[in-house]
């Protein structure tokens, strides 16, 4: 290399529907993995959902600090789509929507079944029209799927054929099951099936965020299983600092928190049947349960988790609304003990568990024993759960969670802390970095 040349930097073209500002919960490993991917010497461009979707056809969607802390080396681009599934304006409608809409919903219909089974298809022009004219500007060396939505996995996988480079993709949540219900979500003789065959036989590398969600995986399509990794969910210091070491205050009643979005799958009459019941305890007698975070992802879901909230029946229940990513830390700060209360089996981490441990504060497990979280949590000190997800065991873990709230030392916060950091974004997203950096090396 001649002097004073420098060797080009790798460039990824990272597929995200969902990044800031939207408030979705996949948003955060997007957010971090892009940059990280800028921070590591990549020229990192995401391609992600036009701003009005968020804004306009997702109503009560967006967070906008979240966008502030978007790596500014990152080059954000919104292809345009249509917003067939969401637009209930006539006015917005197409001229054959509006005059024949029987017919237009029919084309819908079949778009949906026989090329490609989601809401977000109309997403894909903009991305493979706006990814191969760039490329050919400037050529990109990577391509990174995230998803949901699965049209990204869909659009990598072209653009990887189409343009002859390596792709990967990273299920932050599984595309044809139902991780939660462990159900498939579509009929066997679906296009998904076929697609997500397609795609898994030309990625270089098909990431999972636990080792459940890989193995059913591997059990249904064994010819990529040497391509499959796990890369988990992590938490960032830089959104939640670093922490510091505080004794609860003995002078005030406990403070037990949820933080995250409240949504129809959390067991939430185990979580309040328990609650009751360990309310009988001396310690817990005039404690709270503090509820920060968005009642579902839509404005529908509201009403019907407001009438499961026992807010009326004087028992320390109290909702708090929404708050934003940087406000994190210092509701963190607050609270004497985090309710981690989560829905499904053996397929769900959550990222939430991470934050709940850099915090450094118990944790009461209020979920089945056999999660993926599980695993997360079986070395960190202050980690309180059952045998079984039922009020008595609940119960038990509140009592036993705040008997450590108002013992707990600094040593104990320490070892806490400590085994958080593993999982920093740093340290979880590194080593999937170092795979592409190799990956793009071995195929120029």
């Amino acid at each position: 290399m001649p002097p004073g040349s420098r060797e080009r930097r790798p460039r990824v073209l990272y597929l995200a529907y969902y990044f800031p500002p939207s408030r979705a919960s996949g948003v955060f490993r997007a957010r971090a993995t892009a940059n990280h991917f800028a921070e590591a010497g990549w020229d990192v461009t995401v391609y992600t959902a036009p701003r009005e979707f968020f804004e306009t056809y997702l109503e009560n969607a967006c967070d906008p600090s979240l966008e502030e802390t978007v790596d500014p080396r990152v080059n954000v681009v919104r292809p345009p789509m249509s917003y067939y599934a969401w637009e209930k304006d006539i006015r917005q409608f197409s001229a054959l929507r509006r005059n024949f809409p029987t017919v237009a919903a029919s084309l819908y219909k079949l778009l949906q079944s026989k090329i490609f089974p989601e809401h977000y298809l109309t997403w894909i022009p903009g991305v493979l029209s706006g990814a191969v004219k760039a490329h050919f500007k400037e050529k990109f060396d990577l391509i990174i799927a995230t998803g949901n939505p699965f049209v990204s996995f869909a659009a990598a996988q072209a653009l990887g054929r189409l343009l002859r480079i390596p792709y990967a993709v990273d299920y932050r949540d599984s595309w044809t099951f139902n991780q939660f219900t462990e159900e498939l979500k579509f009929k066997e003789d679906s296009k998904a099936f076929d697609w997500e065959a397609k795609v898994l036989r030309g990625a270089s590398e098909i990431v999972f965020v636990n080792d459940g969600m890989r193995q059913w995986h591997i059990d249904r399509y064994p010819y990529a299983a040497e391509r499959m990794t796990v890369v988990p969910n992590g938490w960032e210091p830089e959104l939640l600092g670093e922490g510091e070491y505080h004794p609860s205050a003995e002078d005030r009643p406990l403070r037990f928190g949820y933080l995250g979005t409240v949504t129809s799958y959390l067991p939430l009459e185990e979580l309040f049947d328990g609650w009751r019941l360990a309310r009988n305890h001396p310690l817990l007698r005039d404690a709270e349960l503090n509820i920060h975070g968005h009642l579902g992802f839509f404005p529908a879901d509201v009403a019907p988790l407001m009438e499961r909230l026992p807010l009326e029946e004087n028992i320390g229940v109290n909702y708090h609304g929404a708050f934003s990513k940087t406000e994190g830390r210092d509701l963190y700060a607050q609270t004497d003990a985090l309710v981690f209360c989560v829905p499904g089996a053996r397929y769900v981490t959550s990222g939430k568990v991470f934050e709940y441990m850099a915090s450094g504060k118990p944790i009461v497990s209020v979920h089945r024993p056999d999660i993926a979280a599980a695993e997360v949590l079986e070395d960190y000190p202050l980690w309180f759960r059952g045998s079984k997800l039922t009020a008595e065991d609940v119960a038990a873990s509140f009592i036993a969670a705040a008997e450590a709230a108002r013992r707990v030392d600094r040593s104990q916060y320490t070892l806490a802390v400590k085994h958080a950091h593993t999982y920093t974004r740093a340290a979880t997203l590194g080593p999937w970095e170092h795979r592409m950096r190799k990956l793009v090396e071995g195929s120029r």
